[in-house]
């Protein structure tokens, strides 16, 4: 059954992240990735507040990963970045946090600009 609420969460969740991410590229500057992020920062915003609320109050493990891993998930997985990121800072792991901080990003668009390459190599320009 957990499979089934993170299912549901992640369709909601991508089709949330397509329209928000859509209408902000329409309407702002072309240039810049605003859709996205927006939906970076609206994604740790609200995994950083549904967390805190759910240390407050008992609320199912099936309904945490359907907004957790389902539908903030969908959304974006950089929520689930930054919300891993602000606990080993609050567990004042702050070597851990950095060097998340670093992989995550610096490693990420390395990996971006590898798989981009490579499929130049397989597929042409």
């Amino acid at each position: 059954m957990k499979y089934l609420y993170i299912l549901l969460g992640g369709g909601i969740g991508s089709l949330c992240r397509f329209l928000l991410s859509s209408f902000i590229n329409n309407i702002s500057n072309k240039t810049f990735p605003f859709g996205t992020l927006t939906v970076n920062l609206l994604g740790c915003f609200l995994i950083g507040f549904l967390f805190s609320v759910f240390e407050k109050f008992i609320v199912s493990s099936n309904i945490r990963l359907f907004i957790f891993v389902g539908l903030l998930g969908g959304l974006t997985t950089f929520s689930s970045f930054g919300l891993e990121t602000f606990n080993l800072l609050r567990q004042a792991e702050f070597k851990y946090a950095i060097f998340n901080l670093l992989l995550n990003n610096l490693v990420g668009i390395v990996f971006v600009l590898i798989g981009f390459k490579l499929s130049s190599v397989l597929f042409g320009d």
